[in-house]
């Protein structure tokens, strides 16, 4: 299968809550709009900036559902269906698959300490309950699990497996899971913190947290990629760095941040599910900042 269609800038989708705290299908439909008009490749639906941790298996069908109905066809779609059991990872997988995503994905299984052959199962489980394509996600520093270039290439025995999203923070990781799986996988790059980086060493796109937040420069630093423009979008990277850090350092989560972010353009997807905290103190003077910093580098690298 051609693998173009999962090149380039994806963002991880957000966890749309109305002003109770629950799923909303309007502001799901709000933040589609936003990111159709913004013309990303695609989105990665049910993932960490989705809260999926946080959500029930009939919520995170709910979102899945809500996002294909705004997008399907339009963009394209990854399913995020990882679980703490493989019975409801089947399950939202299941639901994905009739729902016409382009694609699945999942972290390994967290909490218990499993060996490999363990983690292999549960993933060729997931993978053999539908036809769609499949993503290994490889976010270490949330589940416990490190996956190696020996594990990703048993995985690819399976021809369903077409690459990995590599979240650990090494670029060499890409490079590495890119020398195994060659031209029939494709590696998406994780930590938004070095985009620039992991497309040098490899990666052919990113899936990122906060790209929702600033989606122009993110299309700007792959745009100067593809012509060759490392000088310029090394410079670009440092600007986004300067405002991931600001986002990092609010009172509240990243997340609870950059809904603000997004509230400040219009769109409003509400706030944050505990244990995730919502902003306080100063975080709205802190907000504003990081806004004018997006603005400033939309006008000083996008052209």
């Amino acid at each position: 299968m051609s693998l173009q269609k999962f090149h380039g800038i994806i963002p991880a989708f957000y966890a749309c809550y109305d002003n109770d705290g629950n799923i909303s299908k309007d502001r799901t439909g709000q933040l589609a709009s936003y990111l159709l008009a913004k013309k990303v490749q695609g989105v990665y639906v049910g993932g960490s900036s989705g809260e999926c941790i946080y959500q029930s298996i009939e919520e995170r069908k709910a979102v899945l559902s809500y996002a294909a109905e705004s997008l399907k066809g339009k963009m394209t779609l990854i399913a995020h269906v990882g679980a703490p059991s493989t019975r409801d990872s089947i399950e939202l997988a299941r639901h994905a698959a009739e729902l016409g995503y382009d694609a699945l994905s999942a972290i390994p299984p967290i909490y218990f300490k499993l060996p490999d052959s363990a983690v292999i199962r549960y993933w060729n489980d997931i993978i053999d309950a539908t036809p769609l394509p499949f993503i290994i996600y490889n976010i270490p520093q949330t589940t416990g699990y490190q996956l190696t270039p020996a594990v990703f290439r048993k995985l690819l025995a399976n021809e369903k497996v077409i690459g990995v999203k590599n979240s650990s923070m090494p670029a060499l990781d890409i490079e590495r899971f890119k020398s195994v799986g060659g031209d029939r996988v494709i590696v998406f790059n994780g930590p938004d913190e070095q985009f620039v980086a992991g497309r040098i060493m490899g990666a052919e796109g990113g899936i990122g947290g906060t790209y929702a937040a600033m989606p122009e420069l993110f299309l700007e630093a792959n745009v100067l990629l593809q012509e060759g423009k490392l000088e310029e979008a090394t410079r670009l990277q440092s600007a986004i760095n300067d405002i991931i850090i600001a986002l990092c350092s609010l009172n509240g989560s990243m997340y609870a941040g950059i809904k603000e972010v997004l509230r400040a353009r219009g769109v409003d997807i509400g706030g944050v599910r505990a244990p995730l905290e919502n902003l306080s103190g100063d975080d709205g003077e802190k907000i504003q900042l990081i806004v004018a910093s997006i603005d400033k580098a939309i006008a000083n690298f996008v052209r």
